[in-house]
């Protein structure tokens, strides 16, 4: 009888060091230092969104303010210029913040390339390329640029997927030739792009006009709405085309002085 016995628990043997193993894995497997890993920490979280409501706050209450009257956007100070219009809104409310990365380096926001660093391709498809460590806080998330290499219809379909990429406070940079002008162009997006509705959000001033005087007037907008192939009709042309700027993941509150 005791060699039956014997025998048994030598054939369970290998089935309960597998089962001793697998919960050494699960155990493994739900620690706390995996996940919090893989994971930014919740202050850089926090900031990061704090500093995009600032930027959509400030936007907002220039809207408002501006109650459907044009403002003066004739001159290179005015703020209602369309990318001064976005660098405003940027530099009302950087000073609170930083990168993780370079905690003692106020924030700057890059000025557009140059046109002739632009070519071949037309003046406002991009930003100059301003080092993190030099205080650029943001990133190019995706661009698109007209290939002219493939059909029509293929560069529409790349330039619907780049759009697809837009996320809440996503600073967009087209150079574009549409209804309401052609040449460079910057806007905000405040919204997630909606796959339900093919559509974008987004504030900016000056893509609406008007001359009073001889001087130029613009129309701040917010929470102004198209859907995504009337953007592709705007840029998706021959050496034209656009890129998306996101603020970096290690955005933190600035140390208080």
């Amino acid at each position: 009888m005791k060699r039956v016995l014997l025998f048994f628990l030598l054939l369970l043997l290998p089935v309960f060091q597998a089962d001793a193993e697998m919960l050494s894995l699960e155990e493994a497997a739900g620690a706390e230092p995996a996940q919090f890993l893989t994971q930014p920490p919740a202050e850089e979280s926090e900031a990061r969104t704090a500093m995009i409501d600032a930027i959509l706050g400030t936007a907002r209450t220039l809207f408002e303010k501006a109650n459907g009257r044009p403002q003066r956007a004739h001159y290179s100070g005015d703020i209602y210029v369309c990318k001064n219009f976005t660098v405003h809104l940027f530099r009302e409310n950087c000073a609170g913040f930083r990168m993780a990365a370079y905690p003692e380096v106020p924030l700057v926001i890059p000025d557009n390339q140059t046109k002739a660093d632009c070519a071949p391709y037309a003046y406002g498809v991009e930003w100059k390329d301003i080092a993190a460590e030099a205080g650029n806080p943001f990133e190019a998330a995706a661009s698109f640029r007209y290939d002219s290499s493939l059909s029509k219809a293929e560069n529409r379909r790349l330039a619907a997927e780049f759009l697809h990429q837009v996320r809440r406070g996503d600073y967009f940079q087209m150079s574009a030739n549409y209804y309401y002008g052609v040449g460079a162009h910057s806007l905000v997006f405040i919204a997630d792009y909606d796959p339900l509705t093919d559509t974008l959000h987004w504030t900016d001033s000056n893509m609406k006009g008007k001359t009073v005087n001889g001087e130029r007037y613009a129309y701040v907008q917010y929470d102004a709405e198209k859907e995504v192939e009337w953007f592709v009709d705007a840029f998706c042309q021959p050496k034209r085309g656009a890129t998306l700027y996101r603020l970096r993941q290690d955005i933190i509150f600035a140390a208080p002085n």
